[in-house]
């Protein structure tokens, strides 16, 4: 049998509509309300582990925005120019009726930045972007996979669950493969051909 090229297709755009929110449909009404220039804060910063969905929300939300919207990732990471620049962005913001969304790995109080910053951050909005449960997830791959014209049984979405990345980017990536799988073998996606496909992932 020859080896099938990965060659994953690449996500969806990001935005608000296509993110699952499980335990975090207040948090996407206040995305929903900056974005549409009526947020009862202008700074809004999000935290969470990785895979959480942060970098997914911060850009559909610059996608939504029909105003003036600073968007920092990953402050945790930025140099010393970059944390001045938003310490002032975060200043504008609130004396010019700008908005800034920013995320992080740790809450304000925790996050390894500039003093200054850190308490700029901690002016607003703070939410945790909480994971999908593994309820959520089961949901969310079966309907995914049945978008794309898949039937999964139960027992291949708690086996793809047990099995690889749990994030949503790679849980659509592998259904993507597993769609290519079965149409180059023409066989239906079930538990036997999930294996191999894993399998061959391995390789």
């Amino acid at each position: 049998m020859r080896q099938l090229a990965l060659g994953i297709s690449p996500p969806p755009e990001p935005t608000l509509d296509n993110f699952v929110p499980g335990a975090n449909t207040e948090l996407l009404a206040r995305l929903r309300e900056l974005a549409g220039g009526r947020p009862a804060e202008s700074i809004v910063y999000l935290w969470g582990e990785a895979g959480s969905g942060r970098s997914h929300l911060l850009a559909g939300t610059a996608r939504a925005a029909n105003r003036p919207l600073t968007v920092a990732d990953d402050v945790d990471r930025l140099d010393d120019a970059a944390q001045v620049m938003l310490f002032n962005r975060i200043n504008e913001a609130r004396e010019s009726g700008g908005a800034v969304l920013a995320a992080g790995n740790a809450p304000p109080a925790q996050l390894a930045v500039r003093e200054d910053l850190r308490s700029r951050l901690g002016w607003g909005l703070a939410y945790q972007v909480k994971p999908l449960t593994d309820a959520e997830r089961a949901v969310f791959l079966s309907m995914e996979a049945a978008r794309r014209g898949i039937r999964l049984a139960d027992d291949v979405v708690w086996y793809l669950l047990a099995r690889v990345r749990r994030d949503l980017s790679s849980l659509g990536a592998i259904l993507d493969f597993l769609d290519r799988v079965s149409l180059e073998q023409q066989r239906r996606v079930t538990l036997p051909l999930v294996r191999e496909a894993l399998k061959r992932l391995g390789e």
